[in-house]
Protein backbone atom coordinates (compact mmCIF):
# COMPACT_ATOMS: atom_id res chain seq x y z
CA UNK A 1 0.00 0.00 0.00
CA UNK A 2 1.23 3.47 -0.89
CA UNK A 3 0.98 6.12 1.83
CA UNK A 4 1.02 9.86 1.43
CA UNK A 5 1.48 12.65 3.96
CA UNK A 6 -2.26 12.77 4.71
CA UNK A 7 -2.27 9.06 5.57
CA UNK A 8 0.73 9.62 7.82
CA UNK A 9 -0.97 12.55 9.59
CA UNK A 10 -4.17 10.55 10.02
CA UNK A 11 -2.25 7.65 11.53
CA UNK A 12 -0.26 9.94 13.84
CA UNK A 13 -3.44 11.50 15.23
CA UNK A 14 -5.24 8.17 15.59
CA UNK A 15 -2.26 6.68 17.45
CA UNK A 16 -2.38 9.53 19.94
CA UNK A 17 -6.16 9.38 20.41
CA UNK A 18 -8.20 6.59 18.84
CA UNK A 19 -11.41 8.11 20.19
CA UNK A 20 -11.04 11.33 18.17
CA UNK A 21 -14.15 12.11 16.13
CA UNK A 22 -13.93 12.02 12.35
CA UNK A 23 -14.82 15.73 12.24
CA UNK A 24 -11.96 16.67 14.56
CA UNK A 25 -9.55 14.34 12.77
CA UNK A 26 -10.50 15.85 9.43
CA UNK A 27 -9.89 19.36 10.78
CA UNK A 28 -6.50 18.40 12.21
CA UNK A 29 -5.24 16.82 8.98
CA UNK A 30 -6.73 19.40 6.63
CA UNK A 31 -9.47 17.35 4.94
CA UNK A 32 -13.22 17.55 4.81
CA UNK A 33 -14.99 14.85 6.86
CA UNK A 34 -16.08 12.56 3.99
CA UNK A 35 -12.64 12.08 2.38
CA UNK A 36 -11.12 11.69 5.84
CA UNK A 37 -13.59 8.93 6.75
CA UNK A 38 -12.89 7.20 3.41
CA UNK A 39 -9.14 7.24 4.06
CA UNK A 40 -9.60 5.84 7.57
CA UNK A 41 -11.86 3.11 6.17
CA UNK A 42 -9.24 2.24 3.51
CA UNK A 43 -6.55 2.03 6.19
CA UNK A 44 -8.80 -0.26 8.24
CA UNK A 45 -9.65 -2.48 5.25
CA UNK A 46 -5.96 -2.75 4.36
CA UNK A 47 -5.23 -3.94 7.90
CA UNK A 48 -3.00 -0.97 8.70
CA UNK A 49 -5.44 0.03 11.46
CA UNK A 50 -5.99 -3.22 13.37
CA UNK A 51 -8.44 -1.88 15.95
CA UNK A 52 -9.05 0.77 18.57
CA UNK A 53 -8.51 0.27 22.28
CA UNK A 54 -8.71 2.14 25.54
CA UNK A 55 -5.44 2.14 27.46
CA UNK A 56 -5.78 1.56 31.18
CA UNK A 57 -3.41 2.41 34.03
CA UNK A 58 -2.45 -0.93 35.64
CA UNK A 59 -1.48 0.63 39.00
CA UNK A 60 -4.85 2.38 39.36
CA UNK A 61 -6.50 -1.01 38.83
CA UNK A 62 -4.43 -2.63 41.57
CA UNK A 63 -1.95 -4.28 39.18
CA UNK A 64 1.12 -2.80 40.80
CA UNK A 65 3.66 -5.48 39.89
CA UNK A 66 4.83 -5.75 36.29
CA UNK A 67 7.27 -8.52 35.47
CA UNK A 68 9.26 -9.68 32.47
CA UNK A 69 9.70 -13.43 32.41
CA UNK A 70 12.14 -15.18 30.13
CA UNK A 71 11.24 -18.81 29.52
CA UNK A 72 13.28 -21.61 28.00
CA UNK A 73 11.68 -24.69 26.48
CA UNK A 74 13.02 -28.25 26.51
CA UNK A 75 12.40 -28.88 22.79
CA UNK A 76 12.13 -26.53 19.84
CA UNK A 77 9.28 -28.18 18.00
CA UNK A 78 6.15 -26.59 16.58
CA UNK A 79 4.01 -28.85 18.78
CA UNK A 80 5.83 -27.87 21.98
CA UNK A 81 5.65 -24.17 21.13
CA UNK A 82 1.93 -24.45 20.30
CA UNK A 83 1.20 -26.07 23.68
CA UNK A 84 3.04 -23.24 25.46
CA UNK A 85 1.45 -20.47 23.38
CA UNK A 86 -2.03 -21.89 23.84
CA UNK A 87 -1.50 -22.05 27.61
CA UNK A 88 -0.30 -18.44 27.97
CA UNK A 89 -3.09 -17.13 25.73
CA UNK A 90 -5.57 -18.24 28.40
CA UNK A 91 -3.86 -16.33 31.21
CA UNK A 92 -5.20 -12.80 31.74
CA UNK A 93 -2.02 -11.85 33.63
CA UNK A 94 -0.01 -12.18 30.41
CA UNK A 95 -0.23 -8.87 28.57
CA UNK A 96 2.50 -9.69 26.05
CA UNK A 97 4.14 -12.91 24.86
CA UNK A 98 7.06 -12.78 22.46
CA UNK A 99 8.92 -15.64 20.80
CA UNK A 100 12.50 -14.35 20.88
CA UNK A 101 15.95 -15.15 19.57
CA UNK A 102 19.43 -14.02 20.55
CA UNK A 103 18.92 -15.00 24.19
CA UNK A 104 19.11 -18.25 26.07
CA UNK A 105 15.33 -17.97 26.47
CA UNK A 106 12.73 -18.88 23.87
CA UNK A 107 9.92 -16.62 25.11
CA UNK A 108 9.53 -13.37 26.97
CA UNK A 109 6.31 -12.63 28.81
CA UNK A 110 5.15 -9.33 30.22
CA UNK A 111 2.87 -9.98 33.16
CA UNK A 112 0.71 -7.69 35.33
CA UNK A 113 -0.34 -8.84 38.81
CA UNK A 114 -1.37 -7.14 42.05
CA UNK A 115 1.62 -8.16 44.19
CA UNK A 116 4.50 -10.58 44.75
CA UNK A 117 2.22 -13.20 46.32
CA UNK A 118 0.05 -13.29 43.20
CA UNK A 119 3.17 -13.39 41.06
CA UNK A 120 4.51 -16.37 42.96
CA UNK A 121 1.20 -18.20 42.59
CA UNK A 122 1.10 -17.41 38.85
CA UNK A 123 4.69 -18.52 38.30
CA UNK A 124 4.67 -21.70 40.40
CA UNK A 125 1.13 -22.91 39.70
CA UNK A 126 0.68 -21.79 36.11
CA UNK A 127 3.85 -21.11 34.13
CA UNK A 128 6.16 -23.79 35.50
CA UNK A 129 3.43 -26.41 35.03
CA UNK A 130 3.18 -25.87 31.27
CA UNK A 131 4.72 -28.92 29.56
CA UNK A 132 8.16 -28.17 28.17
CA UNK A 133 9.05 -25.19 30.38
CA UNK A 134 12.56 -25.88 31.70
CA UNK A 135 13.96 -22.54 32.85
CA UNK A 136 12.40 -19.30 34.05
CA UNK A 137 14.10 -15.97 34.80
CA UNK A 138 12.11 -13.04 36.16
CA UNK A 139 12.82 -9.32 36.16
CA UNK A 140 10.58 -6.70 37.70
CA UNK A 141 9.81 -3.33 36.18
CA UNK A 142 10.77 -0.54 38.56
CA UNK A 143 9.72 2.36 36.35
CA UNK A 144 8.51 2.85 32.80
CA UNK A 145 10.93 5.24 31.16
CA UNK A 146 9.26 5.05 27.74
CA UNK A 147 5.71 3.70 27.67
CA UNK A 148 4.23 4.17 24.24
CA UNK A 149 1.97 2.31 21.88
CA UNK A 150 2.79 4.67 19.01
CA UNK A 151 4.81 3.32 16.08
CA UNK A 152 7.31 5.53 14.23
CA UNK A 153 5.79 6.61 10.92
CA UNK A 154 8.51 8.70 9.27
CA UNK A 155 9.44 5.88 6.87
CA UNK A 156 5.99 5.32 5.34
CA UNK A 157 5.97 8.26 2.92
CA UNK A 158 8.39 9.04 0.13
CA UNK A 159 10.33 12.26 0.62
CA UNK A 160 9.87 14.86 -2.08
Amino acid sequence: MQFDRLDERILRHLQKDGSISNLELAQRVGLSPSPCARRVKQLEEAGVIKGKVTLLDPAKLGLKLLALIQISMDRHTPERFEVFEQAVRTRPEVIECLLITGQTADYQLKVAVPDMECYQEFLLNRITRIPGVTDVHSSFILRRVVDSTELPLGQITQSD
